[in-house]
């Protein structure tokens, strides 16, 4: 016991210190449990393939596929645009946003998404992001609360019901008391903690597509020459391919995009065409995209009867014609010693050996408005292709600088494709089979996170990606050390304890003693490792106190979100730290009033909703 209690300080004293990463930490506390005979292999490895660890490991790929779909940026967007000019409303609604995103998405997902636009806006409406970002990390720590999935702890709480032999908890069951302190929260941040919410000038204003699409245009002119063509039923394109009409050397014509009006994915017609090759047939009424000289235009117009279709305004025509969730935009900048320079290209083609399109070129700051380009050092280009391929052009050209991140520009597109409604229909359906328990939770996500794959609406390399696996491992790690609590006695005796000093005055008051004790370790350790360890005490100090288990363990669960006090205690915390130039202290002055408001609700409902 003595033994198990060194290494439960030690474990602790690491975590706060900081200095090693967590799962590192909880692999370390892990293997010392085993080497000091405490625990067997079985017992040690047990939390790898604990259902709770594959349910998470699911989620996350879940969450992804809404990111990566364009369904958490329009949420985002749609927020910004519901506020206006007002800052309280703005206040107001990104606390609200990030809670309800954050049932349903990871929180760092939730706040991943929602940082450049809250930042953005906060510039925008007349305010600083200090005043907006800590409402967003905070609002999506208790939007958490909301459903059995929206954090881990509540996974790890009705699990250690379910394996102790109680009943867990149903999918919506949190949001009884998970609604009402996310009202809470938004009601303290709009009356008081706006008010003692610090004024920090930073110097991170979001590039953002918008913004990225109007300096494209600016430096690369790609507004000019820029056409789309309706094709008729009189036009002699029907039926016919590109091969056939030779655009290029006939009219110096680069047809980038086409856009069916009959798209059927049973027989294999896509909506769009983002690639067209040699071997792509024209149907009727096709919106082909392309890049020419007017006078140009005006000749294929009469020779194959076209139609002129009309643009949106250049920038939101860009946005909505050529960038989606699978395709993109870059800039990329040749260096002195790359294999390009040299070579002659041509704007508008499309090189099948890379994967991309050219759009416009640009050399010393001016806009090249020449056919064919022969490349120089520091030209600069804009690209266009898949995301991935982008990204991999980036790693495979080494001396090809891409500026910016794709893979962050992806994830902040807001048109939805067929794959955004999959992504979203997979989560209703894991939703479904959560709520009326037609298969365990594990497997339900496993399933749901397969639909994700399968589809495509993450492709698999960045479903490893999208995996937090450093929680992941932390949280298998961590749970033989809840095995080796109980084991050594060391959770009866911290269980006793608080039967014997608390559990003698009042149920509620060991209610009170189990949510302190876990969000003093939840400032400092995370929160599923908090959970983690406080669950066998918890329940223990239930059953020798002869009361039910549901009352404190949603109380674990709860206090294991409420790291208000520290920028460490959860990674959405930490995300909003640099940007909106918080220090410690601001967390200390800004969670304790909302803190001390979430111990105070905690006690007053839990034992109405879920009685002893």
């Amino acid at each position: 016991m003595y033994v198990m209690l060194i290494i439960f300080v030690i474990t602790i004293g690491l975590f706060i210190w900081g200095k090693y990463p967590p799962d590192v930490v909880a692999v370390l506390s892990m293997l010392s449990l085993f080497l000091t005979g405490i625990l067997s292999v079985t017992e040690t490895f047990s939390g790898f393939s604990n259902s709770t660890v594959i349910m998470i490991a699911a989620l996350f790929i879940i969450g992804e596929g809404l990111s990566q779909t364009g369904w958490t940026a329009l949420a985002g967007n749609k927020f910004i645009q519901w506020a206006g000019k007002s800052v309280p409303k703005l206040l107001v609604i990104v606390t609200l946003g990030s809670g309800i995103l954050s049932g349903f998405v990871s929180n760092t997902g939730t706040v991943a998404t929602l940082l450049p636009v809250t930042i953005s806006a906060a510039w925008n409406i007349g305010t600083l992001p200090s005043k907006l970002l800590m409402p967003v990390a905070f609002g999506s720590n208790t939007g958490g609360l909301l459903t059995l999935t929206g954090t881990p702890p509540n996974i790890i709480a009705s699990n250690a019901l379910v394996e102790q032999g109680y009943s867990g908890f149903s999918f919506f069951e949190f949001a009884l008391i998970g609604l009402p302190l996310l009202v809470i929260s938004i009601l303290y941040f709009r009356y008081f903690g706006f008010k003692i919410l610090p004024k920090y000038k930073t110097r991170n204003r979001p590039v953002n597509i918008d913004s990225e699409m109007h300096k494209w245009i600016e430096a690369y002119q790609v507004n000019q020459n820029y056409f789309r063509l309706r094709v008729r039923s009189i036009s002699p394109l029907l039926g016919t391919k590109i091969k056939d009409w030779n655009f290029e050397n006939a009219y110096n014509v680069s047809i980038i995009r086409l856009k069916r009006r009959h798209p059927n994915v049973f027989n294999g017609t896509p909506a769009y065409i983002e690639f067209p090759n040699e071997e792509t047939e024209f149907l009727y009424h096709d919106i082909i995209t392309v890049k020419g000289e007017t006078e140009a235009i005006n000749k294929i117009m009469i020779d194959f009867r076209l139609g002129l279709w009309r643009l949106d305004p250049i920038e939101k025509e860009l946005k909505n014609n050529l960038i989606n969730q699978e395709v993109g935009m870059a800039e990329v900048i040749v260096t002195p010693k790359s294999l390009f320079v040299g070579r002659k290209i041509k704007i508008g083609d499309y090189f099948e050996r890379f994967n991309i399109q050219l759009l416009g070129a640009s050399r010393n700051n001016e806009p090249l408005q020449d056919k064919e380009i022969a490349v120089r050092a520091g030209d600069a280009f804009l690209i266009r292709g898949t995301w991935q391929d982008i990204g991999e052009l980036k790693e495979l050209y080494e001396n090809l600088v891409i500026c910016g991140s794709p893979e962050g520009m992806a994830k902040n597109v807001e048109n939805l494709t067929f794959k955004s409604y999959i992504a979203l229909g997979t989560l209703l359906l894991m939703i479904f089979l959560l709520v009326f328990k037609i298969v365990p939770g594990a497997i339900a996500a496993l399933v749901c996170a397969g639909i994700i794959l399968i589809t495509g609406c993450v492709p698999i390399s960045k479903a490893y990606k999208g995996i937090s696996w450093t929680s992941v491992v932390m949280i298998a790690a961590m749970i033989p050390m809840g095995i080796a609590l109980q084991k050594t006695g060391v959770a009866q005796i911290a269980a006793d304890s608080l039967v014997t000093y608390l559990g003698a005055i009042h149920p509620v008051a060991l209610l009170g003693g189990i949510f302190l004790l876990t969000t003093v370790f939840s400032q400092f350790i995370n929160n599923s490792a908090t959970a983690v360890l406080m669950a066998p005490i918890a329940i223990l100090a239930a059953t020798s106190l002869g009361i039910s288990p549901k009352p404190v363990m949603i109380a674990v669960a709860i206090s294991a979100s409420t790291a208000f006090l520290t920028p460490i205690g959860t990674t959405t915390n930490a995300m909003v730290l640099s940007a909106g130039g918080y220090k410690f202290l601001d967390y200390v002055k800004v969670g304790t009033p909302l803190l001390i408001l979430f111990f105070a609700t905690t006690l007053f409902l839990v034992p109405i909703i879920w009685p002893f």
